[in-house]
């Protein structure tokens, strides 16, 4: 979900900056969220429904008019008991007025608790897996306990209804199990209103027949959906339908507008169809892609990801791609506790953030340089949450939503583009949880699966431990313009003392420049790399593929005091051995490298013609072992030293 300020960045405040010119919109997804959640007094488990059964099907009737905030509701829920029980517990608000229940076509007794839940005396016991249906019949007045979760108001002075159930508002207007732990399988919706509206819900519209002064509209979905992500709207609607080509499916795309703003919906419409075909494309086929895909206006500041049917304030490119993106990350697979808000909202922020660098890349840009200014501008705070009592930690834009889009995009750049997406795919594809619920953990184990990588170090240092590493470079060159690099980090918190990860540098001068990327290992650690010209300033992360911040590159002067100071790397050796050589005496090296009988299985020669040297020796067609490493350089040894392969 996201909420949507004109013209104002949402790192405002954390920033102390301003862009002078407003280019595109800069999304708060998280702030009223918070108001939300705050509203329903921090109360973080609003589900009371019991876990003794769950729902397959629904089939809802509501009748509601527009012009007046009142509800009428007749929802048959067809279950199945996980334990033998003779009562069942759903959630709905007590503001609502229940008429009857029936259970096998007979009336049973209830009980309306203040708690917002509706207890069920069945008239005969169920057994472990038996199925039966129950109807409920109500009516009232909606509660609002969310940011508005059943909504009466006017546009341009016509009335609207609609509703936003995220995160527990559902049971303010219809019963349901209110929980990140149930989907029904699939709905049928009918909404009962006055003909002169139009109404719009999930899935596919089947038929709208009219009778007198109502019209009966019914929508078909056949997908499971979590009770928060079930919604309508009734209003004068006007209604166009694009089309998306995706793979071998014409998808139709079905926009309900007030018809005051059709003239600035219709010509935007292209965007969501871009993004709809670079995600089915990149991350997995669309999910819902035997029905349709939509938007519904509404006037709520900003959107939320209704499934097939996100309803959205505007046509801002960002904020549509964002609900787009939850449709994978979020409506198929969303978290399985508030623990992992960040399965939901930082993938759909990635989403949005990856739409922008490929359809507007100066834009992408911004994005980066403000998410990044705005996750190091504390030095603490893990992707996790650590707090699931605070509504703040939860919907915490630099964390949860931010931090975890950039934390997605340094995981790219560590596995390289093809890991990573495959990675993707295969999370999307998990037949455990796709239309179901995930955590942090089926997450990793997909991407270490699809990458062949232990992953643990990474999900440490980014998800649940805290802060970012500041790098420090030391560097200088030798004649040869081969470049000596010492790597030094300093990190902003203590849960995480060194930061493992690639690093881009950028060598530069007034004409020339090249990138190259090294393994940060360890602290102080020291490489080689080939430049081919003399450079004068190093950069660091130019492509903003990490999250740092005070980084300092330094240019060492190479000193002359010293001769033949000598140095052998790595060992233990895999492929190659490298010897570092300042201040060479001699034109010409010798290296010997002898077994453990102390037999010569090799010797090379090397011409030494710049002040310092980086010499390579391979070291892959000898056998795992214990080696002895001459260096003579004239008629003087210069080193012995025993090296393990």
């Amino acid at each position: 979900m996201k909420i949507l300020f004109s013209c104002l960045f949402l790192l405002i405040a954390e920033l102390h900056a301003q862009e002078n010119q407003c280019k595109q919109n800069f999304i708060d997804i998280a702030a009223l969220e918070q108001k939300r959640f705050a509203s329903s007094n921090n109360d973080l488990t609003k589900t009371f429904a019991s876990s003794n059964f769950s729902i397959y099907y629904s089939r809802c009737v509501w009748k509601v008019d527009p012009a007046v905030r009142y509800i009428e509701g007749k929802v048959t829920s067809y279950i199945t008991a996980s334990a033998s029980t003779n009562s069942i517990t759903f959630d709905l608000t007590n503001s609502l007025v229940v008429d009857s229940i029936l259970f096998r076509n007979q009336k049973i007794g209830f009980t309306q608790n203040a708690n917002s839940t509706l207890d069920l005396q069945l008239s005969a016991t169920l057994n472990a897996n038996q199925k039966d249906s129950v109807t409920i019949c109500y009516k009232g007045i909606p509660g609002n306990t969310g940011f508005g979760s059943f909504i009466q108001t006017t546009h341009n002075n016509t009335p609207v209804i609609w509703t936003l159930s995220e995160p527990y508002g559902a049971r303010d207007w219809w019963p349901c199990r209110n929980g990140l732990d149930d989907k029904v399988d699939s709905i049928d919706v009918f909404i009962v209103h006055p003909t002169q509206y139009k109404a719009t819900s999930n899935g596919l519209l089947q038929s709208e027949i009219t009778a007198g002064a109502t019209t009966t509209t019914f929508f078909k979905h056949r997908y499971p959906i979590a009770s928060y992500l079930v919604c309508f709207s009734v209003t004068n609607f006007s209604v166009f339908t694009n089309s998306v080509q995706l793979g071998n499916v014409n998808l139709p795309v079905v926009t309900y507008v007030y018809p005051e703003s059709i003239n600035d919906f219709q010509p935007f419409t292209y965007k969501v169809l871009d993004a709809m075909q670079l995600f089915h494309n990149t991350f997995a086929p669309y999910p819902f892609i035997k029905e349709k895909y939509g938007h519904t206006q509404f006037g709520w500041g900003g959107g939320m990801e209704h499934q097939t049917n996100t309803f959205l304030i505007n046509t801002d490119a960002n904020l549509m791609a964002h609900e787009l993106g939850h449709q994978w990350f979020g409506n198929k697979i969303t978290c399985g506790s508030w623990q992992d808000i960040w399965l939901n909202e930082s993938f759909a922020t990635f989403c949005a953030n990856y739409y922008a660098e490929k359809f507007d890349t100066s834009f992408f840009q911004l994005i980066l340089t403000n998410h990044l200014a705005q996750i190091t501008s504390l030095p603490d705070g893990s992707v996790i949450v650590d707090d699931t009592t605070s509504v703040n930690r939860i919907f915490n834009s630099r964390l949860s939503y931010n931090k975890g889009a950039y934390v997605l995009r340094m995981l790219r750049f560590t596995l390289g583009d093809s890991l990573f997406f495959r990675g993707i795919r295969q999370y999307q594809n998990d037949p455990v949880l796709q239309y179901s619920f995930a955590r942090t953990a089926d997450f990793k184990r997909n991407m270490e699966q699809a990458s062949g990588k232990d992953l643990t170090y990474f999900f440490d240092q980014w998800i649940t431990g805290q802060g970012y590493p500041s790098f420090q470079i030391q560097w200088r060159q030798n004649k040869n313009n081969w470049a000596n690099i010492k790597v030094y980090e300093t990190t902003s918190h203590s849960s995480v003392p060194f930061f493992k990860t690639p690093l881009t540098l950028t060598f530069k001068n007034a004409s020339q420049q090249k990138r190259i990327v090294i393994q940060v290992n360890s602290n102080g650690a020291e490489t080689w790399a080939d430049i081919g010209f003399a450079a004068d300033t190093v950069l660091i992360d130019t492509e903003k593929q990490l999250i740092s911040k005070n980084n300092t590159s330094t240019k060492i002067k190479s000193s002359n005091t010293t001769i033949n100071e000598i140095k052998l790397y790595p060992n233990p050796v895999h492929d190659n051995l490298y010897i570092s050589l300042k201040n060479p005496s001699d034109k010409k090296l010798t290296v010997q490298i002898y077994n453990s009988v102390a037999q010569l299985v090799a010797q090379q020669q090397f011409d030494t013609i710049g002040q310092d040297e980086l010499l390579q020796l391979a070291f892959s067609p000898f056998p795992k072992g214990n080696y002895i490493v001459k260096v003579n350089g004239g008629n003087s040894t210069l080193l012995i030293t025993k090296i393990v392969k």
